[in-house]
């Protein structure tokens, strides 16, 4: 395997939670933690994007937001990885078609925050997302609801868990949601409190 690609053999479930991490946050490694516990993965591995194609505020540079990643994710099974820089990608299902190439055998979970789901439907090819891999949405603060109601949630119903969170397994479509214990950290709270850094405004 190429250096910075992390190591994943045939028959593995990996978690994918992907995001600008800007910065990282105890949010993100409770979830990350949760759905290790909940969601019979081997490894979860954080896909920290170049940028964000739906905000027009880009983050602080890569650099600094995998060390802040690293620093605050100290966990065997959680890999902090730069592949959509090193692929090239910035949308995610593109991202998901190049893991599955380089990965033959490796099953992928797309992890989310219920906060993403209420707008999953703006991300490009979404439907293709659900389709190619299971989907596990974890509890946010505030998301709940709106969460159950959004467009993707009411277009892929059927294909929800009713009962467990495990989605080894599992063939897609197939999603779950999984209410666990809230932590209301928030990289944007961070971001306007002074606590990190803010990227460059798109002209």
């Amino acid at each position: 395997m190429k250096q910075g690609f992390p190591i994943a053999h045939k028959g593995m479930v990996i978690g994918l939670l992907g995001g600008s991490f800007d910065p990282a946050h105890e949010g993100h490694v409770h979830i990350s933690r949760e759905a290790l516990k909940r969601m019979g993965l081997d490894q979860v591995w954080w896909l920290v994007s170049p940028g964000n194609p739906l905000k027009a505020r880009q983050p602080a540079p890569m650099a600094e937001r995998l060390k802040r990643a690293r620093a605050v994710m100290s966990h065997s099974r959680v890999k902090i990885t730069a592949l959509e820089e090193v692929f090239g990608t910035r949308a995610t299902a593109d991202t998901i078609d190049r893991l599955k190439a380089v990965y033959p055998g490796v099953t992928f979970v797309w992890l989310m925050g219920a906060d993403n789901l209420v707008q999953f439907h703006r991300w490009e090819r979404w439907r293709d997302i659900l389709r190619s891999v299971a989907v596990g949405v974890l509890a946010r603060p505030g998301s709940g609801v709106t969460a159950r109601l959004s467009v993707a949630a009411r277009a892929f119903r059927v294909h929800q868990v009713a009962r467990g969170e495990n989605l080894r397994g599992r063939k897609p479509p197939v999603w779950a949601f999984v209410n666990l214990p809230l932590n209301a950290a928030s990289s944007t709270e961070i971001r306007a409190k002074g606590g990190w850094r803010s990227g460059r405004v798109l002209k």
